[in-house]
């Protein structure tokens, strides 16, 4: 049987992923990448005709086929249709939850199928190197992957709070979630000046820190984490200001060092989110480097001897990106994951 992989949606995180995936088609083993389009826009049409330029093959509901037709496309497959043929589903839109009641427990072709950070409780939720062993085959046909600011938060964890044997350190950590208005891509939602958001959750504060939690409880960690957000007036990037307690103590060096050594983390002397997102733009995937998260070091620091405080900057886009292609390897062949996904280690990068 080929390998089909099926993107639904071509937004923020749907769009980079298409043409990630059919420009690394060969590489990872892939025999057709197709993608579901729901609108057909004027405004868009140069986006869908580069994804099929690269490679990709271009989906539609049955009803919008004449439509997308009258832009100048050429629809291969009818939306139920593409579905139907793919091996792994990858679902970037807002309403995962909704697909997977009314369409995806429907099929039977795909192994394997993925919602994206908005989306909790489509499936067990996986980062790419925090609780990759947590996932069965057979078991785990429906994976969640965890918002750009979960990962962000998830690796400082495993990084300077636990050991490499899983020993766990952390006897509380607390999180604030500076967040962009929106991309650079999108016109709405912008805010006018900061905007403060609500502690929802009586335990965990915002989702970051629930979802946070729940990832690491497919590794049997019941963590104390609480995370708070806003939104500031700029498109560039997500940063977050961390304070993890441990139980033991741990000198700055220490901490930087833990950070260094650790392949996901990127670690820069640049304290501006502009600076850090124009490297991303020069040199990363499309202007995404696939880090999960920017650590700057000159901020960091040790209070009471085993309290770490700092700030980061959120790879938003980079760091899901990086997990969903891991995580569609995993279905493919879950033997030759770190073999394929190798391609794409240029882009996480230990240095900004």
């Amino acid at each position: 049987m080929p390998n089909i992989v099926h993107v639904v949606g071509t937004g923020t995180i749907g769009e980079p992923l298409i043409g990630l995936l059919a420009d690394h088609r060969e590489h990872f083993g892939i025999d057709e990448v197709t993608f579901h389009k729901r609108t057909p826009l004027v405004t868009e049409r140069s986006k869908v005709n580069d994804l099929i330029r690269r490679g990709a093959s271009l989906a539609v509901d049955a009803d919008k086929r004449q439509a997308f037709e009258e832009l100048g496309h050429s629809p291969k497959y009818e939306a139920l249709e593409a579905l139907e043929r793919a091996t792994v589903v990858i679902d970037c839109t807002p309403v995962g939850n909704q697909n997977k009641e009314e369409i995806y427990q429907r099929l039977e072709n795909p192994v394997g199928f993925m919602a994206q950070g908005s989306e909790f409780g489509f499936g067990k939720m996986y980062a790419r190197g925090i609780n990759d062993s947590a996932l069965v085959r057979g078991d785990d046909r429906y994976l969640h992957i965890v918002s750009c600011n979960t990962h962000n938060i998830s690796v400082l964890i495993k990084t300077l709070a636990m050991d490499p044997d899983g020993t766990n350190h952390l006897v509380d950590g607390r999180f604030l979630c500076i967040r962009r208005a929106n991309d650079i891509s999108q016109d709405e939602g912008f805010v006018a000046s900061p905007t403060v958001d609500k502690h929802k959750d009586e335990r965990f504060g915002t989702h970051h820190a629930r979802d946070a939690h729940q990832l690491f409880a497919t590794l049997g960690y019941d963590l104390d984490l609480y995370s708070s957000s806003l939104k500031l007036n700029t498109q560039y990037m997500h940063s977050i200001h961390f304070s993890l307690t441990l139980d033991q103590e741990m000198t700055l060096d220490e901490a930087k060092e833990r950070l260094m050594s650790n392949p996901r983390v990127a670690v820069t002397y640049k304290r501006s989110a502009n600076q850090v997102f124009s490297f991303g733009r020069d040199h990363g995937y499309y202007g995404r480097i696939l880090s999960q998260t920017v650590v700057a070091l000159d901020t960091l620091a040790v209070r009471n001897g085993n309290e770490l405080v700092g700030f980061c900057f959120t790879p938003q886009d980079g760091n899901p990106l990086l997990s969903t292609v891991a995580a569609m390897l995993w279905y493919l062949d879950p033997d030759t994951v770190d073999t394929r996904i190798d391609i794409l280690r240029r882009y996480i990068l230990r240095e900004v």
